[in-house]
């Protein structure tokens, strides 16, 4: 088995797949790469058992073979390569060699054979999403997923196709982030719930990605196709909590203020609020917005004042500030509208422009009671 690769083609290939590769396998074979050689091309896969991708390479060589490359000394070889070819031929010793234009370098390898299998989809479901409308939709909301293992449903993001829209949505039961294309549809409804880690691979791979990607999934696998690559990932099992039934419908106050005047003032009070609570206190009144924090075992206070444009009674209402930064951070708007109907009913964030045709956006934040 042998193939002609340039250095930078393939490097960059596979930085792209070595983000699937845990720090930590229970499975040696899962440290390295799997090169499958079809002529003229080569396929190389990386899996962690739940999530594989793989990537079809265009080489110059006319052999087949299948082979295990350990990842990680692989990339560390090719990151110190100025771009030029490489030859990689298979000896007999069980090893690899990789000519370069200066020298050679053998690396063991491992019977590809043993590398597990991807799945196979069974009749499944299918629609196609432009790749830079899915990387939004996933940093739009990915953000707002939760990290506890006792509750797995809640640490990835929910995906719900119709032939109305697309909707993708995040929560950890303190914020809730629900993103919807109107302008996009699906064949049919279906619905499923993502892991993290393939979606933080997809965003960075599909950030500014103009090509089309086609979402296949069933019961319980999906599987991601764009260009030369595909990911297929098993998806989280269980059943989503219905988070339709926790945005409030009746919202009479109506906050509209500069997302960058409230993200900074946020920001700037909160160095003063409890270090357990974040608690902030933001206080309506008129068009005066009065944002204000306190700690009170350490005698730290801070208070500021925002003129807003605000319909509805006078009110006050306290917000974990982490969470109100996080989500003003991740809008893009210039102006936000805050919506509330109680002090202890939650808070609907939405941006006031900035979007696109058929692109809607609500973010939900719970109160913390205030203690007078």
């Amino acid at each position: 088995m042998k193939f002609i690769v340039s250095s930078t083609y393939l490097l960059k290939q596979l930085q792209v797949l070595g983000g699937v590769i845990n720090n930590s396998n229970t499975l040696p074979i899962l440290d390295n790469f799997l090169f499958d050689l079809k002529q003229n091309q080569l396929i190389v896969s990386a899996s962690d058992l739940e999530t594989t991708m793989s990537s079809v390479l265009n080489v110059d060589s006319d052999n087949e073979g299948l082979i295990a490359v350990p990842a990680k000394l692989l990339l560390d070889i090719l990151k110190t390569f100025p771009e030029q070819p490489l030859t990689f031929v298979v000896e007999d010793n069980n090893t690899v060699e990789i000519s370069s234009n200066h020298g050679k370098y053998a690396l063991a390898y491992a019977d590809g054979a043993e590398f597990p299998k991807a799945v196979e989809l069974a009749n499944p479901s299918s629609t196609t999403i432009i790749g830079d409308i899915l990387a939004t939709a996933i940093n739009k909301t990915i953000f707002a997923a939760g990290n506890d293992d006792l509750r797995p449903v809640m640490s990835g993001i929910f995906f719900q196709f119709s032939p109305e829209s697309l909707t993708f949505v995040a929560t950890d039961a303190h914020k809730l982030v629900k993103y919807q294309r109107t302008d996009i549809s699906a064949s049919q409804v279906a619905e499923f719930i993502m892991p993290k880690k393939p979606l933080n691979l997809l965003k960075g791979i599909l950030g500014g990605s103009e090509s089309d990607v086609t979402i296949e999934y069933n019961e319980s696998n999906a599987k991601f196709s764009f260009e030369n690559t595909e990911l297929i990932c098993r998806l989280i099992d269980g059943k989503y909590p219905n988070y339709e039934a926790v945005i409030p419908k009746e919202n009479p106050n109506v906050l509209s203020i500069s997302r960058n005047q409230l993200l900074s003032s946020v920001r700037r009070v909160s160095i003063f609020s409890n270090k357990t609570t974040h608690q902030i206190r933001l206080k309506i009144a008129g068009a005066e917005l009065n944002i204000s924090a306190e700690d009170i075992d350490y005698s730290n206070k801070a208070e500021e004042r925002l003129t807003c444009s605000y319909q509805g009674d006078d009110m006050q209402i306290g917000f974990n500030s982490r969470f109100l930064v996080e989500m003003l951070a991740n809008l893009t708007s210039d102006d936000v509208s805050l919506e509330m109907s109680l002090p202890n009913r939650a808070g609907i964030l939405t941006p006031v422009d900035g979007l696109d045709e058929g692109e809607l956006v609500t973010m939900l934040v719970m109160p913390v009671m205030l203690n007078n």
